[in-house]
């Protein structure tokens, strides 16, 4: 009996703590006060990953690293779903897993979305008829919803830091896909409470329409995207590390020859999977892996 206490005493000791979902906003969101749908999870869907839909609540999940071990950095990771779903394991809860590990706070977000009629999102967005020119209007207005959950987000943390033992300078954010639309678009633009230190668009969205020049005090850009994207989304991060690189700010990117679109925290054996490892030195050396 003594070995199993030590042994779930040592488990309690090293793991960390994730806690319940935590409201951005003190009322309903706002610009989206009308909708009266309600958030839903799928495991059964196309692409057979956990996803998260109809998202009308933005909301963090916050994985807390264990006692002692918390170096004082944050991060807010915005997964992707063309703003239809959100992978949420692949590109939030596994993202969490693996940083919290290195004593980062994270917080998976959960931005507004399109609303998905049916119970298979992933379906119901393939299987439109319309072309990309009216994907890309549909989801204009949900877009601007979007990138306001993420400066949302970044203020809501910066402003609880002394809760959560965080340096209020060391707060980033990383995105996927349309969750890299958010992360990419909270670097310029900003003010104070919304400003993060940091940012990393991973194979983002990010049309030249969304793009802006860098400020005089533009935070660090971590960049990483596939050749053979199959949605071409490599040439927006392109244009990205080149408005970052010319305005002389710091930016890094790797592009890899392999890994497609989406390949986020999932395993297949190529140079994209150890993307995280090349952040979490990127990380290391900005100095945000220091108590």
């Amino acid at each position: 009996m003594r070995v199993l206490i030590i042994f779930f005493s040592f488990i309690t000791t090293v793991s960390f703590a994730q806690e319940s979902e935590i409201k951005i906003y003190s009322g309903p969101a706002p610009g989206s006060a009308a909708w009266n749908w309600q958030e839903k999870t799928s495991d059964s869907n196309m692409i057979r990953q956990r996803l998260v839909y109809n998202v009308v609540q933005p909301s963090l999940t916050a994985f807390i690293p264990a006692a002692g071990t918390g170096n004082g950095t944050a991060l807010i990771v915005c997964p992707g779903g063309g703003f239809h779903f959100l992978s949420i394991n692949s590109e939030g809860f596994d993202v969490a897993q693996w940083l919290v590990k290195k004593g980062v706070t994270v917080f998976v977000l959960k931005y507004r979305l399109i609303q998905t009629q049916g119970s298979d999102p992933v379906k119901e967005f393939f299987s439109s008829s319309m072309s990309r020119g009216e994907r890309d209007a549909q989801a204009k207005e949900i877009i601007q919803l979007a990138i306001a959950d993420g400066r949302a987000a970044i203020s809501w943390v910066r402003k609880n830091a002394a809760t959560y033992h965080i340096n209020s300078d060391r707060i980033g954010i990383i995105g996927f896909s349309a969750g890299g639309t958010i992360a990419a678009s909270t670097a310029t633009n900003y003010v104070a409470d919304t400003k993060p230190n940091f940012v990393a668009p991973i194979y983002a969205y990010m049309p030249s329409d969304l793009q802006l020049d860098p400020s005089t005090d533009a935070p660090p850009m971590f960049l990483a995207c596939a050749s053979d994207d199959q949605l071409g989304l490599q040439a927006n991060s392109i244009e990205l590390y080149e408005r970052w690189n010319k305005a002389k700010k710091p930016v890094e990117m790797h592009l890899y020859a392999k890994g497609g679109h989406g390949f986020g925290m999932q395993v297949h054996n190529i140079a994209a999977d150890g993307w995280i490892e090349r952040f979490g030195d990127w990380l290391k050396d900005l100095g945000m892996l220091k108590n």
